[in-house]
């Protein structure tokens, strides 16, 4: 079975755990491709051929300032990643909270 292309959609772009790490850096603020060369210790290649796939899919976008490219996150594109979590996020909510109940009644139980 051929696999599918990583410029596809945000699923199989966020599968490259180098991706990750870059949505993970562009969290936190704007970088140029130096930026983030020096923080992932890559070749440039290398980043900006994970930059391009993660543009082509809409999880990155650029602007041009002056001779630099900075890069940036466009969060909105990963709404089809949280919308298939979700529903995982809630079940393990409820496990959580019925963990807890648990421990606050084990606990009751242990005081004289």
């Amino acid at each position: 079975m051929a696999r599918a292309a990583t410029t596809t959609d945000a699923f199989n772009a966020v599968a490259e755990p180098i991706r990750r790490q870059i949505l993970d850096m562009l969290a936190t603020g704007e970088h140029t491709v130096s930026d983030l060369v020096a923080q992932l210790q890559l070749a440039q290649p290398q980043v900006s051929k994970h930059l391009k796939v993660l543009r082509e899919v809409g999880l990155v976008e650029a602007r041009d300032d002056g001779r630099q490219r900075i890069y940036r996150l466009n969060s909105h594109a990963l709404r089809s990643i949280y919308e298939w979590v979700k529903p995982y996020e809630q079940l393990w909510s409820r496990r959580f909270d019925h963990m807890d109940r648990l421990l606050a009644e084990l606990k009751t139980e242990e005081q004289p």
